[in-house]
């Protein structure tokens, strides 16, 4: 088993969590993000800049084994697809019966965003955030079969 963090854009509190809880448990986590990053991590993986191409390294070298964390919802569909299990950075664990739902919700804000509408992004990061996927994270740890 080994931890892949999607870390284009990942919150820093999330990364955080995974390099600790990794080393607490001895599980390699592995990190992914263009050239436009800067990421501390023993195990990082720097690819181009070319739209997606984090998200194909990542899909690349999942196995079903292994925990993914990421916001991308499409990630996380490909992920779910390969058997392996994906967190978001919320601490929601992403779910084979809610992700066609997402996706089409995902869909329809493209739309809207396309035709001149506009949509809320999120909001600042909390430490109380941060603390809940570390909760969310600890939790899928200790019941994964890998460790």
């Amino acid at each position: 088993m080994k931890i892949i963090v999607d870390a284009d854009g990942c919150p820093k509190g999330v990364l955080q969590s995974c390099l600790k809880q990794g080393k607490q448990r001895q599980i390699q986590v592995w990190t992914v993000a263009n050239y436009h990053h800067q990421i501390e991590s023993d195990n990082h993986i720097t690819v181009d800049g070319a739209s997606q191409e984090a998200d194909m390294k990542v899909v690349n070298m999942t196995h079903k084994e292994d925990l993914v964390v990421t916001q991308d919802w499409g990630l996380a569909a490909l992920i779910l697809g390969k058997g392996a299990r994906c967190l978001h950075p919320s601490g929601q664990e992403y779910q084979n019966d809610t992700i066609d739902f997402m996706l089409e919700e995902r869909d329809m804000k493209a739309r809207l965003r396309r035709s001149g509408g506009r949509t809320k992004g999120p909001s600042k990061r909390t430490a109380e955030e941060d603390q809940l996927f570390q909760d969310a994270l600890i939790k899928m740890l200790e019941v994964s079969p890998g460790i």
